[in-house]
């Protein structure tokens, strides 16, 4: 199936290399050699950068430039350079989506001998279920930045003053009914913050657990595309209608960090999302806020879980030409040090969550985060299909199908869900062309079968 991949990923580089558009921040030292790091521009990834004169005043000769970009187009632009054998950078920033079946085309180098050569660094400390996931037959072709499952956040305050209670365990239709009681446009905020930014990346994240405990499935075991089957249509118009009737100004153009700025400046009662919201939900400098949500597992319907499982993480492609310089700074940056350098000069709550288990034994970390350290933990744990998705599918991934082509197929999917929830286009409407998209995909699974 990979190496049938390869062909199709081939096609659309077409596209992505067009995409470049490089942008980004160098933080750049005195040494000679220069490792170019492309990474996705999220919080935690500048608080790497920020730290990183660290890594160079602690290893001499090695300058670092870091290529950040907002996560669609870092997505591209790291494809298509990976793919190429382009050997623009040393380090790349990718998921568990990518390392398996990039390592399975031959694009990524076996970080195993390096970790085996690196008395300290602790592999074994690894969170099960994301090392796993970032593995090919046994070996480790990314290490772990950060992981996460999702669930939701709310406002401990307005439920209050509201006289309602969040359930320990919500289902989404008792979010629903939240969503409206909270749901105050005259001060600003709405009732609940959804992704609905295109990309598979973006909304198809959260979307994509609510499929699955509806009972929805992209495809049945024999490539069958399911898009319009009734319990993906229930999953959609769901969605959709909740979003336009209580979501956030905006939402078709809301990603995480929309949401993460809405939710953080008080403009929502409720965000679900990646169980990472909490560095910027409880970040003193930036959150107004702070210690005011509490925090339940993903909403269900028809499954007893609905998180999902994602982390990014760091890979060397394989034609990166000093191998032992970036394994170097992958070190530096996935080590158990590096987690206590953050919290001891960003901050505790700042700390990359859901890569190691030693993080949750930390006594300043449990101070911290003992409003979401469980429940984060609960949810990566529990992120699994079985307890997820009602039926059984022939692909791997929860809030994304672990296929080659999804990198297409989901965006363009994702860009008729974006429609709408603008109001472009009916749910059925948008549901007819996805079904479409799918089945071509579906009928090239089956034919090669």
């Amino acid at each position: 199936m990979f190496r049938r991949g390869v062909r199709v990923v081939s096609l659309l580089l077409v596209v992505l290399v067009g995409l470049s558009g490089c942008a980004g921040a160098g933080a750049l030292g005195g040494g000679d050699r220069v490792l170019v790091v492309g990474i996705v521009a999220n919080p935690q990834m500048k608080d790497a950068i920020a730290l990183s004169r660290g890594f160079e005043r602690d290893n001499p000769g090695i300058r670092l430039k870091f290529v950040q970009l907002p996560e669609n187009q870092a997505r591209a632009k790291i494809t298509a350079s990976t793919a190429t054998e382009g050997g623009e950078f040393d380090v790349v920033m990718i998921s568990n989506f990518e390392a398996p079946q990039w390592a399975a085309n031959g694009w990524l180098e076996n970080l195993r001998p390096f970790m085996d050569a690196s008395p300290g660094y602790d592999a074994g400390d690894f969170i099960p279920s994301i090392r796993d996931s970032l593995s090919y037959r046994g070996s480790m072709y990314a290490v772990p930045f950060y992981g996460e499952s999702s669930f939701l956040a709310y406002r401990k305050d307005l439920f209050a003053k509201a006289g309602v209670t969040m359930p320990e365990r919500p289902t989404w239709r008792q979010v629903a009914e939240l969503a409206a009681r909270l749901d105050d446009p005259a001060a600003g905020v709405a009732g609940i913050c959804l992704r609905g930014k295109p990309g598979w990346g973006e909304s198809l994240a959260v979307f994509d657990t609510v499929v699955n405990t509806f009972g929805g499935r992209w495809f049945d075991r024999d490539w069958n595309a399911r898009l319009t089957s009734p319990e993906f249509r229930a999953a959609a118009r769901f969605y959709v209608d909740l979003v336009r009737a209580h979501g956030e100004v905006g939402a078709s153009s809301a990603g995480f960090s929309e949401c993460g700025t809405r939710y953080a400046q008080g403009q929502a009662a409720m965000w679900y999302d990646s169980t990472v919201m909490t560095s910027t939900n409880e970040k003193p400098s930036d959150s107004a806020v702070v210690g005011k949500s509490g925090y339940v597992p993903a909403p269900v319907e028809s499954t007893p879980a609905s998180g999902w499982l994602y982390t990014w993480a760091l890979a060397m492609p394989r034609v990166a030409p000093d191998k032992q310089a970036a394994w170097r700074f992958m070190r530096w940056m996935t080590d158990k040090e590096y987690v206590r350098t953050v919290g001891r000069s960003l901050g505790w709550s700042q700390v990359p969550p859901g890569s190691r288990v030693s993080t949750y034994r930390i006594p300043e970390y449990q101070a911290a985060a003992g409003g979401y350290a469980r429940a984060t933990l609960e949810g990566i744990d529990s992120a699994n299909q079985r307890a997820t998705m009602t039926g059984p599918v022939p692909y791997p991934g929860i809030q994304f199908v672990g296929i080659p082509e999804f990198q297409d197929l989901g965006t363009r999917v994702s860009q008729q869900l974006s429609a709408a929830i603008a109001g472009q286009i009916s749910v059925d409407e948008a549901l007819e062309r996805s079904q479409e998209y799918a089945q071509t995909v579906g009928k090239s699974y089956q034919e090669t079968r």
